[in-house]
This record gives structure tokens, C-alpha cells and sequence, in this order.
């Protein structure tokens, strides 16, 4: 099985087991029938992933990695808040009157800063630092900006990325304040380490280890079942990742950069899936 697979399975029966659950409080999501979307949930927990060993794709269901890329560089490349510079049609019940999710994520990516260098964007000074100075402990983008919190969206989920070059290998943390496991863990999981693969072959680095630190990993009521099924299931092997080698230029990769050899994994349609808004 997937080392990502074990991850999973391990979060999800521990959430179970050991988890709270908050029905003895409002809560603000909601089921499409009005219904509070309430969770059992584990605070605190961290994830360590060895890019070099594997790529971490879950295979008890089907993850569809040219969406998930796809929504990986509408945020880090296109540095877009526009929904409709997105494929997939993800983010369209966040989108307000303008067609935007606000102030939320790639557009602040994308806001630009002065530095001793010259002005740049959070994505810009990482790539900068990744190549002139990869010694630096400073090395890092952050989403959640308290000023501009009133006019996202959605508060952003994975909200801090951290970037340390020991050596000649890139590792990061990818910090998580809230983690839907069911629809939104095996996503963000395998979206991080390609966006570690990206940065360290466009600066000329070998990409190490992916921590994942989650503050609130939870299971949604309705998602109990599922879940629980799917943990009966038997998971396949890790695939492999191949990324386009000639890509030196990290607003040169596209969804085609990157492909799934030898991925095998159960069927679970989205349409299955209960979604909380």
C-alpha cells in the first residue's frame, strides 16, 4: 500500500476512536438541506512525507491529480482569485457578484512587497531565496493576513507554506489551520508535493520530506460512512510521479508537466460525497 494510504487510514481510525465531536455547540457550516455540518474531530496532527521514497497519493479512492494541479496554479502561478481562471468548478459557491473569492488566497500570493532585491511577490521571493539564498530560515508565504481576512471568502485552510534547504534537498511544512479528511486530505496532500517538486527542480534542488501539520483534522457526520467504508478497502501500490524535466521556469509548468504512472486506485464518485458549505 501507499505510504500516503497508511497516513489516512491511521488519521481517520484515530479521529474515530479518539476524536470529540462538537454537536453540543452551533456551528457554522451547513448540508444543502439547512442541516448543521457537524464533526468529530483531533486536534494537533502531523504528517511526515518522504517525496524522495514516493509520491503521497491516496488509493482507496480515485484523486484526480490534473484537478488538483490545476487548482495548485490558479493559486501559486496564476496567483488568481477569479473562479473563472479555474478549470474545475471548485470554488464557484464561494464566488460573490463579482466572480471572485475576495481576498483569498492566490490574490495574496500575488501582492507584491519591497525588498532589499527589488519588489516582489511571495511566490517571486521564494523562488528568489530558493536560488540566491537557500540558507535562509525565512523562507516562507503566509495567506492568512488579519487585514484582509473580512473580505475573503473562506478563510484560507492551508494557509503557511515553509521552505529549508538542507544540503542540496528541499523540504517543506505545509501548515493546515482546518482539514476536511474525507474531501480534502488526500487533495492538499498530493497539491504540496507537487508544488515541492516544482520548486525544487526550478532551483536546481532534489526535494526531500513534506510535513503536514493540521490544527483541526476532522470527519464530517454524514461522512462517518464513507469513511468507515472506506477503510475496509484493500490500497494499491504508490504510483509514480513524472514532472517534465526541460520545465526550468516555475510559471512554465502546466497541468502536462505532470503524469501518474502506474496509479491504480478504487472508485468513489464525488457525487457520493456530501458536500458542506
Amino acid at each position: 500500500m501507499s505510504y500516503a494510504d497508511q497516513i489516512f487510514i491511521q488519521n481517520c481510525r484515530d479521529i474515530l476512536s479518539k476524536g470529540v465531536w462538537d454537536t453540543d455547540r452551533q456551528v457554522r457550516p451547513r448540508w444543502e438541506d439547512g442541516t448543521p455540518a457537524h464533526t468529530i474531530k483531533l486536534f494537533g496532527v502531523i504528517n511526515r512525507y518522504n517525496l524522495k521514497e514516493e509520491f503521497p497519493i491516496i488509493t482507496l479512492r480515485k484523486q484526480y491529480l490534473r484537478s488538483a494541479v490545476d487548482e495548485l496554479l490558479w493559486i501559486w502561478q496564476k496567483k488568481s482569485n477569479r473562479t473563472q481562471d479555474l478549470k474545475s468548478r471548485i470554488w464557484d459557491a464561494w464566488a460573490d457578484e463579482n466572480g471572485t473569492i475576495g481576498k483569498a488566497y492566490g490574490y495574496q500570493l500575488g501582492v507584491k512587497h519591497h525588498y532589499p532585491q527589488g519588489d516582489m511577490d511571495q511566490v517571486d521571493k521564494v523562488l528568489w531565496d530558493l536560488k540566491n539564498d537557500p540558507g535562509s530560515r525565512r523562507i516562507l508565504t503566509s495567506l492568512y493576513n488579519h487585514h484582509d481576512l473580512s473580505e475573503m471568502a473562506l478563510y484560507p485552510c492551508a494557509y503557511s507554506m515553509t521552505f529549508n534547504v538542507s544540503g542540496n534537498t528541499l523540504n517543506g511544512i505545509l501548515n493546515q489551520r482546518s482539514q476536511d479528511m474525507l474531501t480534502a486530505n488526500g487533495w492538499n496532500v498530493m497539491q504540496y508535493a507537487v508544488l515541492m517538486h516544482m520548486m525544487a527542480q526550478v532551483s536546481g534542488l532534489e526535494v526531500g520530506e513534506l510535513v503536514h501539520v493540521i490544527a483541526d483534522a476532522h470527519i464530517y457526520d454524514r461522512h462517518v460512512p464513507v469513511v468507515e467504508e472506506l477503510l475496509t478497502r484493500e490500497p494499491y501500490p504508490a504510483p509514480k510521479l513524472w514532472v517534465d524535466p526541460s520545465v526550468t521556469d516555475f510559471y512554465a509548468f502546466t497541468v502536462d508537466s505532470f503524469k501518474l504512472e502506474g496509479y491504480q486506485a478504487h472508485p468513489l464518485e464525488a457525487s457520493k460525497i456530501p458536500v458542506a458549505i
